[in-house]
């Protein structure tokens, strides 16, 4: 079996995968993990008791991958070949032969989980920390308003199977380099704010991460940051790629529907986070995004 992530890999998608090879694994089954781009170093411990294995699979899963363009520089290489989708985006369009889709989990992870019990699977303390990881990253450590009851269950009983939950949500959630605060600092600098205050928006570029020394992993949860802002509704994140390239990150506030407003750019998502993809400049873009707030709004 081989399991695919989707590509700028985040806890959830990465979490889901080694789980799931680490299940496969103990059930004596080949399984490897393919990662359509790289992850960031943080992430490594959960890399902990797997053997890596090198084979022709059989079978090809993918874990929390919401469309075929999420696989990345991998879409031409699997998409059509996927066997299994696990993962919970209502708007989920991944060509597979067979979708597990769950849009009311908070993270894909909780499908995995359930999966790996129907599987009969014995749930080691790697692989709690694997599913505990994608949980509370997708939840924003259970204070996004995907968190359920059931979130909060499953968290629970990882605890019981001894998952390392407090050394975990330090590297995810308190932890940063002084190359972060840097950044952070040119956040706030750079931050506009749009329609009444409701909107807020900030920007990376190239050549900021560049002076930082900052790769695409590393700057992931940047994007919560304009959400914060008291009586923001919408807070984007724009993140100049290379050949002009933005890859926009929406987390919103309230009723305010993240995934509605990324379809709009054919993108998608839940709807407290969702994103897209546009080409253009920056003040392009950014005039676009700010544009179709003031529609959403109106």
């Amino acid at each position: 079996v081989e399991i695919l992530t989707h590509h700028y890999p985040d806890g959830d998608t990465l979490g889901c995968a080694y789980a799931l090879c680490l299940a496969f694994q103990q059930l004596g089954r080949q399984a490897k993990v393919t990662l359509t781009s790289e992850a960031a170093p943080k992430f490594d411990y959960l890399k902990n008791g797997v053997i890596m294995q090198d084979f022709e699979p059989e079978y090809i899963v993918s874990v929390d991958v919401a469309s075929d363009f999420m696989l990345g520089q991998s879409r031409e290489k699997y998409e059509g070949r996927i066997d299994l989708c696990i993962d919970h985006h209502m708007n989920n369009a991944v060509t597979a032969k067979y979708k597990c889709v769950e849009s009311d989990s908070a993270a894909a992870a909780e499908v995995v989980y359930l999966i790996l019990l129907e599987m009969g699977v014995t749930i080691t303390k790697e692989i709690a920390d694997c599913i505990y990881t994608a949980v509370s990253t997708d939840t924003g450590c259970f204070m996004y308003v995907n968190t359920s009851p059931r979130t909060h269950l499953i968290a629970a009983e990882l605890m019981k199977y001894g998952c390392d939950y407090a050394s975990i949500n330090k590297v995810m959630f308190e932890t940063k380099t002084k190359a972060m605060i840097k950044l952070e600092r040119m956040l706030y600098d750079n931050m506009s704010f749009h329609c009444n205050d409701r909107c807020a928006v900030i920007y990376t570029t190239l050549q900021m991460q560049q002076e930082l020394g900052l790769d695409d992993e590393q700057i992931e949860g940047i994007a919560s940051i304009p959400r914060q802002i008291e009586g923001v509704l919408y807070g984007i994140t724009i993140r100049e790629k290379p050949g002009s390239t933005y890859k926009i990150s929406v987390r919103t506030n309230g009723d305010a529907d993240a995934c509605a407003f990324c379809r709009r750019f054919d993108g998608g998502g839940h709807k407290g986070a969702a994103g897209c993809t546009l080409v253009g400049t920056l003040e392009e873009v950014k005039t676009a995004l700010v544009s179709a707030v003031e529609e959403c709004l109106s």
